[in-house]
Protein backbone atom coordinates (compact mmCIF):
# COMPACT_ATOMS: atom_id res chain seq x y z
CA UNK A 1 0.00 0.00 0.00
CA UNK A 2 1.06 3.47 -0.87
CA UNK A 3 2.08 5.45 2.19
CA UNK A 4 0.47 8.43 0.30
CA UNK A 5 -3.32 6.21 0.11
CA UNK A 6 -5.58 7.77 2.85
CA UNK A 7 -9.09 6.18 4.25
CA UNK A 8 -11.13 5.96 7.11
CA UNK A 9 -9.26 4.33 10.17
CA UNK A 10 -9.65 3.30 13.68
CA UNK A 11 -9.31 6.86 15.98
CA UNK A 12 -8.02 4.95 19.04
CA UNK A 13 -9.14 2.94 21.64
CA UNK A 14 -12.57 4.19 21.60
CA UNK A 15 -13.35 2.87 18.29
CA UNK A 16 -11.82 -0.74 18.84
CA UNK A 17 -13.84 -0.58 22.21
CA UNK A 18 -17.42 0.13 20.22
CA UNK A 19 -16.82 -2.35 17.50
CA UNK A 20 -14.94 -5.31 19.53
CA UNK A 21 -16.78 -4.95 22.96
CA UNK A 22 -20.84 -5.71 21.89
CA UNK A 23 -19.49 -7.93 18.95
CA UNK A 24 -18.12 -10.57 21.90
CA UNK A 25 -20.84 -9.57 24.49
CA UNK A 26 -23.40 -10.39 22.16
CA UNK A 27 -22.24 -13.72 20.72
CA UNK A 28 -20.66 -15.41 23.72
CA UNK A 29 -24.31 -14.40 25.25
CA UNK A 30 -26.03 -16.37 21.90
CA UNK A 31 -23.73 -19.16 22.21
CA UNK A 32 -23.90 -20.21 26.02
CA UNK A 33 -27.44 -19.65 26.25
CA UNK A 34 -28.24 -22.08 23.68
CA UNK A 35 -25.73 -24.65 24.49
CA UNK A 36 -26.46 -24.42 27.86
CA UNK A 37 -30.07 -26.21 27.10
CA UNK A 38 -28.89 -28.51 24.30
CA UNK A 39 -27.61 -32.18 25.49
CA UNK A 40 -24.37 -31.45 25.83
CA UNK A 41 -21.75 -32.01 28.72
CA UNK A 42 -20.33 -30.09 30.95
CA UNK A 43 -16.84 -30.24 29.76
CA UNK A 44 -18.15 -30.20 26.03
CA UNK A 45 -20.31 -27.10 26.77
CA UNK A 46 -17.19 -25.03 28.51
CA UNK A 47 -14.51 -26.52 24.93
CA UNK A 48 -17.14 -25.02 22.65
CA UNK A 49 -17.44 -21.71 24.24
CA UNK A 50 -13.71 -21.28 24.80
CA UNK A 51 -13.21 -22.19 21.35
CA UNK A 52 -15.80 -19.76 19.69
CA UNK A 53 -14.76 -16.91 22.66
CA UNK A 54 -10.56 -17.53 21.30
CA UNK A 55 -11.14 -18.01 17.66
CA UNK A 56 -13.81 -15.01 17.42
CA UNK A 57 -11.25 -12.89 19.09
CA UNK A 58 -8.86 -13.64 16.45
CA UNK A 59 -11.04 -12.95 13.45
CA UNK A 60 -12.34 -9.67 14.46
CA UNK A 61 -8.11 -9.07 15.48
CA UNK A 62 -7.96 -9.54 11.99
CA UNK A 63 -10.94 -7.77 10.59
CA UNK A 64 -9.80 -4.77 12.44
CA UNK A 65 -6.48 -4.77 11.25
CA UNK A 66 -7.89 -5.50 7.54
CA UNK A 67 -9.83 -2.74 7.99
CA UNK A 68 -7.20 -0.30 8.91
CA UNK A 69 -4.89 -1.60 6.09
CA UNK A 70 -7.24 -0.39 3.39
CA UNK A 71 -7.79 -1.97 0.02
CA UNK A 72 -5.91 0.14 -2.43
CA UNK A 73 -7.71 -1.36 -5.26
CA UNK A 74 -11.43 0.32 -3.77
CA UNK A 75 -9.42 2.93 -2.31
CA UNK A 76 -8.80 4.51 -5.97
CA UNK A 77 -11.37 7.52 -7.27
CA UNK A 78 -10.48 7.03 -10.61
CA UNK A 79 -10.46 3.97 -13.09
CA UNK A 80 -6.36 3.38 -13.41
CA UNK A 81 -5.29 1.50 -16.90
CA UNK A 82 -5.07 -1.52 -15.27
CA UNK A 83 -8.61 -1.79 -15.15
CA UNK A 84 -9.30 -0.36 -18.35
CA UNK A 85 -7.61 -2.94 -20.09
CA UNK A 86 -9.57 -5.76 -18.11
CA UNK A 87 -12.86 -3.49 -19.32
CA UNK A 88 -11.39 -3.92 -22.41
CA UNK A 89 -10.44 -7.30 -22.58
CA UNK A 90 -14.11 -8.11 -22.28
CA UNK A 91 -15.24 -5.99 -25.38
CA UNK A 92 -16.93 -3.55 -23.45
CA UNK A 93 -17.19 -0.29 -25.96
CA UNK A 94 -15.25 3.01 -24.95
CA UNK A 95 -18.27 4.91 -24.43
CA UNK A 96 -19.43 2.49 -21.28
CA UNK A 97 -15.59 2.60 -20.06
CA UNK A 98 -15.67 6.25 -19.94
CA UNK A 99 -19.23 6.47 -18.57
CA UNK A 100 -17.69 3.87 -15.64
CA UNK A 101 -14.67 6.18 -15.19
CA UNK A 102 -17.30 9.41 -15.18
CA UNK A 103 -19.34 7.13 -12.45
CA UNK A 104 -16.32 6.80 -10.27
CA UNK A 105 -15.40 10.40 -10.22
CA UNK A 106 -18.64 10.81 -9.40
CA UNK A 107 -18.87 8.95 -6.82
CA UNK A 108 -15.36 9.97 -5.23
CA UNK A 109 -16.70 13.61 -5.28
CA UNK A 110 -19.42 12.70 -3.09
CA UNK A 111 -17.66 10.53 -0.70
CA UNK A 112 -15.17 13.77 -0.14
CA UNK A 113 -18.51 15.95 0.65
CA UNK A 114 -20.20 13.33 3.19
CA UNK A 115 -16.73 13.22 4.80
CA UNK A 116 -16.56 16.62 4.67
CA UNK A 117 -20.25 17.22 6.24
CA UNK A 118 -19.59 14.56 8.63
CA UNK A 119 -16.16 15.71 9.97
CA UNK A 120 -14.50 12.94 9.64
CA UNK A 121 -10.97 12.62 8.62
CA UNK A 122 -8.63 10.33 6.62
CA UNK A 123 -5.73 9.40 7.41
CA UNK A 124 -2.65 7.39 6.08
CA UNK A 125 -1.52 4.21 6.67
CA UNK A 126 0.31 2.91 9.51
CA UNK A 127 1.24 -0.88 10.12
CA UNK A 128 1.93 -0.13 14.21
CA UNK A 129 -1.68 1.63 14.57
CA UNK A 130 -3.50 -1.17 12.19
CA UNK A 131 -1.68 -3.87 14.44
CA UNK A 132 -2.65 -1.97 17.90
CA UNK A 133 -6.50 -1.58 16.57
CA UNK A 134 -6.46 -5.63 15.87
CA UNK A 135 -5.08 -6.12 19.09
CA UNK A 136 -7.14 -3.89 21.47
CA UNK A 137 -10.51 -4.73 19.37
CA UNK A 138 -9.51 -8.31 20.33
CA UNK A 139 -9.19 -7.67 23.41
CA UNK A 140 -12.30 -5.57 23.86
CA UNK A 141 -13.74 -8.72 22.29
CA UNK A 142 -12.77 -11.03 25.23
CA UNK A 143 -13.65 -8.51 27.95
CA UNK A 144 -17.38 -9.12 26.12
CA UNK A 145 -17.53 -12.21 25.73
CA UNK A 146 -16.07 -13.04 29.19
CA UNK A 147 -19.24 -11.68 31.08
CA UNK A 148 -21.90 -13.79 29.80
CA UNK A 149 -19.49 -16.84 30.17
CA UNK A 150 -18.56 -16.20 33.55
CA UNK A 151 -21.65 -17.20 35.52
CA UNK A 152 -21.60 -20.48 33.22
CA UNK A 153 -17.88 -21.01 34.57
CA UNK A 154 -18.65 -20.34 38.52
CA UNK A 155 -21.79 -22.77 38.73
CA UNK A 156 -21.99 -25.48 36.91
CA UNK A 157 -26.14 -25.86 37.34
CA UNK A 158 -26.51 -24.25 34.11
CA UNK A 159 -29.77 -23.53 34.21
CA UNK A 160 -29.17 -21.08 37.62
CA UNK A 161 -26.21 -19.68 35.29
CA UNK A 162 -28.34 -18.72 32.45
CA UNK A 163 -30.35 -16.83 34.92
CA UNK A 164 -27.39 -14.54 35.89
CA UNK A 165 -25.75 -14.37 32.46
CA UNK A 166 -28.90 -12.96 31.21
CA UNK A 167 -28.45 -10.04 34.11
CA UNK A 168 -25.14 -10.09 33.63
CA UNK A 169 -25.53 -8.73 29.89
CA UNK A 170 -28.49 -6.60 29.93
CA UNK A 171 -26.38 -5.04 32.68
CA UNK A 172 -23.65 -4.65 30.68
CA UNK A 173 -25.77 -3.37 27.38
CA UNK A 174 -27.32 -0.60 29.66
CA UNK A 175 -23.50 0.41 30.85
CA UNK A 176 -22.41 0.16 27.30
CA UNK A 177 -24.61 2.06 25.76
CA UNK A 178 -24.21 4.64 28.57
CA UNK A 179 -20.62 4.89 27.83
CA UNK A 180 -21.43 4.91 23.89
CA UNK A 181 -23.27 8.38 23.93
CA UNK A 182 -20.68 9.94 26.00
CA UNK A 183 -17.98 8.70 23.86
CA UNK A 184 -20.27 9.76 20.70
CA UNK A 185 -21.92 12.54 21.75
CA UNK A 186 -25.49 10.83 21.00
CA UNK A 187 -28.63 10.67 23.03
CA UNK A 188 -28.14 8.48 25.88
CA UNK A 189 -32.22 6.80 25.81
CA UNK A 190 -32.37 5.45 22.45
CA UNK A 191 -28.76 3.95 22.23
CA UNK A 192 -29.80 2.12 25.69
CA UNK A 193 -33.19 1.06 24.32
CA UNK A 194 -31.87 0.47 20.85
CA UNK A 195 -29.04 -2.14 22.01
CA UNK A 196 -31.24 -3.68 24.56
CA UNK A 197 -33.84 -4.88 21.53
CA UNK A 198 -30.48 -6.06 19.93
CA UNK A 199 -29.70 -8.12 23.08
CA UNK A 200 -33.39 -8.86 23.33
CA UNK A 201 -33.58 -10.18 20.16
CA UNK A 202 -30.86 -12.25 20.29
CA UNK A 203 -31.63 -13.94 23.62
CA UNK A 204 -35.08 -14.55 21.66
CA UNK A 205 -33.13 -16.06 18.99
CA UNK A 206 -31.41 -18.48 21.10
CA UNK A 207 -34.44 -19.48 23.16
CA UNK A 208 -37.00 -20.05 19.96
CA UNK A 209 -33.81 -22.61 18.52
CA UNK A 210 -33.61 -24.16 21.82
CA UNK A 211 -37.23 -24.75 21.48
CA UNK A 212 -36.87 -26.23 18.08
CA UNK A 213 -34.10 -28.80 19.22
CA UNK A 214 -35.34 -29.70 22.25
Amino acid sequence: MSKQQKAIRSSGWKTDFLIGFPEGLLLLFFTTFLLHGLPVSVQQFYTLNSCIWLAGSILVMISAYQANRGDLQHDESTLSPEERQKLERLNISEPIIENIAAEMQKDAAQWEETLASQQVQEKQFSLAAAIRSGLLTGLFFLLGGILPFLPYLRNEHFNQAANTSVLYVFIAITVFSFIKSRMTSQSTIPIILRNLAYGAAVWFGAYIILLVFR
